[in-house]
């Protein structure tokens, strides 16, 4: 197959965000090759509902490797494997991170169009706040923003609790400052999810230059010489060839790495031992993997509901009715920023609070009314890889998650345990809690809580920085995140990210999706410009 100018491989949250903006130029013809299927279910609208696709064919259902410093546990790693990619299955909840995140990013690369200043009038772009447009916000962009629809008083009691502990109070962790307490703005729209396939994608599947194709598994980019002509994948058990002038990879900080290393591009020593032929030596592919690790804190309650009664009758009744209730719940409704050290510049910790018991990564089902707070790791210094077992590309990758190998992570995180007991102790949520059930009032020495936390710890399913961006040796792509190398060959996704954000990453990697189609345009546009 030819015809087509650009082909995006992957309908995640970038690979939808390319699609739907590339194609508002009625020139381009571009085709989105997905591996999973259709969005199109309730598990996937209703925002409560999210943690049930995990471990199903909508799911990857990856694991890391055992990990040393985590109790040599394999870590469970969902990402979504359907139109939207882990927006669809993903908590909803929409932060940027810092400012010095983007600056950093800027001075990582060489490149001032990564700095805050630059990409915020990009977020503005995309953005459709509930709350209006403002110097920080924008309206009338494809993504909906929302503040919670229905959130639950215990989402209340935190922020005040947090407050009376001395926190302040934060009402948009994407405005002015990130540091304080506040209720998360949701990627929803009137109580219903709102993934990068809603804002991006599905307006975009009437335009005749757009051709989506699910279950498409793309096996391996198509190369001459030094240049990406196209791709081959599988759909129906029968192998498939196309050809663009230009191949984008937007499988995310796993599946691209792997495709590139499939496709004979990455560590020639590695690629040579799992069988694959040597195309073009990068070091770097599949290097430098960084994630949010989350340590839970849990707590019994006194009275009241929690949300695991929300599935219910009533809950259903609320939502079908009015997209109101339990049902809308993103399950992590408050959070705060904070520094685990007075003396760091910038906030180190983020936590999620959940009205309802989170244990092993919804493994099991709620059975009690409980409480969470998720201490969770932004500014890591950790770092692992994404490596082949096999030629086979049926095989899925090994994935060293590195956790916790530099024991200023390790630390941090336990702060953030001793800070969440901090909060539950006073203001409102100490009349609503309970005896701590994990990891137990018993556990108070720093040397208890280290070995809590290395047993407990668990993923916030936001791995970037495998295919990173920049101009040193173990650099991917450059900062127009072209793979340093070979030409026609973008990444697009959140494998580019040379660091960790302080904060949820899907937000970020829809960012990086709209500033790579303005790349696009320009680069394709002006190729067209040329003579013959």
């Amino acid at each position: 197959m030819s015809g087509f100018d650009v082909v995006v491989v992957g309908a995640g949250s970038a690979g939808c965000a390319l699609a739907g903006r590339l194609t508002e130029d009625p020139s381009l013809r571009v085709l989105l090759l997905e591996a999973g299927g259709s969005d199109k279910v309730l598990e996937v609208q209703i925002p409560a509902a999210l943690y049930k696709t995990f471990r199903t064919r909508r799911d990857w259902n990856y694991a890391t490797e055992p990990q040393p410093a985590a109790a040599d546990r394999r870590v469970f790693w969902p990402r979504g494997k359907m139109l939207g990619g882990c927006s669809s299955n993903n908590a909803m909840i929409y932060i940027r991170g810092a400012r010095a995140d983007y600056d950093e990013w800027a001075q990582l690369t060489g490149d001032p169009g990564w700095s805050y200043d630059s990409v915020l009038p990009l977020f503005r772009r995309m953005e459709d706040n509930g709350r209006g447009g403002s110097e920080f916000h924008g309206a009338g962009g494809p993504l909906r923003v929302e503040d919670p629809r229905s959130p639950h008083p215990w989402s209340r009691a935190v922020v005040e609790s947090a407050v009376a502990a001395g926190y302040p109070r934060n009402p948009d962790f994407n405005g002015a400052r990130q540091e304080g307490a506040g209720l998360y703005q949701l990627t929803q729209k009137r109580g219903r999810r709102w993934s990068a396939a809603d804002a991006y994608l599905h307006p975009a599947t009437s335009r005749p230059n757009l051709t989506v194709r699910t279950g498409a598994r793309t096996t391996r980019v198509l190369l001459e010489g030094d240049r990406a002509i196209g791709v081959e994948y599988v759909s129906d058990g029968a192998v498939h060839q196309v050809f663009a002038d230009q191949v984008i990879l937007s499988g995310g900080a796993i599946g691209t790495p792997q495709l590139l290393m499939l496709s004979g591009i990455g560590p020639a020593e590695h690629l040579r031992e799992v069988g694959v032929d040597v195309r073009h030596d990068l070091p770097g592919v599949g290097g430098g993997l960084q994630d949010h690790p989350l340590v839970p804190t849990i707590w019994n309650v006194r009275s009241g509901e929690s949300l695991f009664r929300g599935e219910s009758p009533k809950g259903y009744a609320q939502w079908f009715a009015a997209r109101r209730g339990p049902l809308t719940s993103n399950l992590a409704e408050a959070g705060l920023f904070t520094r685990s050290d007075d003396a760091l510049a910038e906030p180190d910790l983020q936590f999620h609070f959940l009205p309802v018991k989170y244990w092993q990564q919804a493994r099991v089902d709620p059975d009690v009314d409980a409480f969470t707070a998720c201490a969770v790791l932004v500014r890591v210094e950790s770092r692992g890889s994404v490596r082949l077992r096999s030629a086979d590309p049926t095989w899925a990758p090994a994935i060293d998650a590195g956790y916790l190998t530099d024991d200023r992570d390790l630390e941090a995180l336990v702060t953030g345990v001793e800070k969440a007991r901090e909060i539950a102790a006073v203001g409102p949520l100490a009349g609503v809690l309970a005896e701590e059930w994990s990891p137990g009032g018993t556990r108070a020495t720093r040397a208890e809580l280290r070995r809590s936390v290395r047993e407990t710890l668990e993923s916030l399913y936001h791995p970037v920085s495998s295919c990173r961006m920049g101009t040193d040796d173990q650099a991917v792509v450059d900062p127009q995140l072209r793979v340093r190398g070979i030409e026609g060959l973008r990444v697009v996704d959140a494998s580019v990210m040379p660091t960790l954000v302080r904060g949820n990453t899907n937000a970020p990697t829809m960012m990086i999706a709209e500033r790579a189609s303005d790349l696009v345009k320009a680069e394709l546009g002006a190729r067209a410009a040329v003579p013959a």
